[in-house]
């Protein structure tokens, strides 16, 4: 059986494409509803990337707590569903409780090393499979490479571990975001990392 065409994205308005579809514009591609007017402002000589759309602050935040939202529901049910089996059961220690305390200790690792592993293969496979999160679909945004191609499964596990690196420096974290705001193409420390850019679809 053969393969469906691998998706690709216009540099110029986001449409998703297939790759034959394309035309190639030095390191861009750009759809056939577009590649006329390109074409014609490469004669005219304008700059070429500034008509790509890319997915700023307010709109990545929004785009961010939704999937916190989602994430949180699947995670919370997870580990009721879990607790008594893979996690063990705890009760609530009472402050000064020490052995309650280290009791308490391989539930919260365990239910941790869940919720990373749900986190990953959430935004893993979303941004590999479908180029976005549930919640940059909602706000229409994309992730893709710096020349409009998609993201691959590794890259993409690699972009949230990254992302969780910075998080676990919460004030790092902030500032890696923060750059959104500042930098030419919207990117978070985290796309500089690895390479990629949210691109807005609509």
């Amino acid at each position: 059986m053969g393969m469906s065409p691998e998706t690709l994205y216009c540099a110029e308005c986001g449409r998703p494409s297939s790759a034959d579809e394309l035309a190639r514009f030095g390191d861009l591609l750009i759809c056939p509803e577009c590649k006329n007017n390109y074409a014609q402002k490469l004669r005219e000589g304008v700059a070429p990337v500034s008509a790509v759309r890319y997915g700023g602050f307010w709109i990545r935040v929004g785009a961010y707590l939704i999937d916190v939202v989602i994430l949180f529901v699947v995670q919370y049910v997870v580990d009721l569903a879990l607790r008594g089996s893979v996690i063990p059961t705890y009760q609530q220690p009472q402050p000064g409780d020490l052995g309650a305390i280290a009791a308490l200790l391989p539930a919260l690792g365990i239910t941790t090393l869940i919720n990373l592993t749900m986190g990953a293969l959430y935004e893993g496979f979303f941004v590999a499979k479908l180029a976005a999160t549930p919640g940059k679909m909602v706000c229409g945004l994309k992730v893709v490479r710096a020349d409009g191609t998609p993201v691959g499964l590794g890259r993409a596990f690699g972009r949230y571990f990254v992302k969780f690196a910075e998080w676990v420096v919460v004030f790092l974290g902030w500032i890696g975001f923060l750059i959104v705001g500042f930098d030419a193409q919207k990117r978070a420390l985290h796309d500089m990392i690895v390479d990629t850019r949210v691109i807005r679809i609509r």
